[in-house]
């Protein structure tokens, strides 16, 4: 019996419950006028990725995150606005929409973590050689 329960809610449609987690989520308050922008087209450029925020109020900055090496779109981005209230409207009307033919996701950009920096791992041997740990050898 508990299984057919299962079953049916299944095809049924989500639960009420379903529907009150993701309105916290959207109704929840951002602290910065900083957003994250997911599920961007890797053909999305920096004009038409502010193109189409600017809509929602005055823009400091608007950045497609790009591949140091191929210089290729990583598939998210960073928009910044003057005042959090113009960050707030464009989270309500552009999350979960289309912008060049990919769904998009925007939610408040965290702080970033402050990095170590890198440790040498390379050790003398009693013989003078130095490993290098990801390496190998090298004399």
């Amino acid at each position: 019996m508990a299984f057919a329960s299962r079953f049916r809610r299944i095809f049924t449609g989500p639960s009420p419950l379903c529907y009150q987690f993701a309105s916290v989520r959207l109704n929840s308050t951002l602290t910065s006028p900083k957003l994250f922008i997911s599920g961007l087209s890797r053909e999305t450029t920096d004009e038409q990725f502010k193109e189409a925020f600017t809509p929602f109020g005055q823009i400091v900055e608007a950045k497609v995150i790009r591949d140091r090496a191929t210089g290729r779109s990583k598939g998210f981005g960073f928009v910044t606005y003057t005042a959090i209230e113009q960050a707030e409207k464009a989270r309500e009307e552009m999350n979960a929409k289309f912008l060049h033919g990919w769904v998009i996701f925007v939610d408040p950009a965290k702080p970033r973590e402050p990095r170590s920096p890198p440790r040498s791992e390379s050790e003398s041997s009693e013989f003078g050689f130095r490993t290098n740990k990801t390496v190998g050898w090298s004399g």
